[in-house]
């Protein structure tokens, strides 16, 4: 496990939750770039790989709970949108 490693999940461990409040408080998909998180997704699940089949430690933990983040993105990323066409659809 490396130092550098375990530090660089961390801050895209706090990094995410902001990124997640704001898409919650804003609640607009707008301005939103979905495919530079599309790119992150399979980053991360590269990664979960590489921890599961070549060097196996506590830092994959850091990796799935990042994923779950960008997947949490994701998710209300489609919400904002839905409900902007809902909202779009009733005017």
């Amino acid at each position: 496990m490396s130092v550098f490693e375990v530090c660089m999940m961390i801050c895209f461990g706090f990094a995410w939750p902001v990124n997640l409040y704001n898409s919650i408080k804003k609640k607009s998909a707008k301005d939103k770039n979905i495919l530079f998180v599309y790119i992150i997704a399979p980053a991360y699940i590269f990664g979960i790989l590489h921890k599961i089949i070549y060097a196996r430690d506590a830092v994959l933990i850091f990796y799935i709970l990042n994923f779950l983040m960008v997947l949490a993105d994701i998710i209300i990323y489609y919400i904002n949108k839905i409900k902007k066409t809902d909202a779009d659809n009733k005017k």
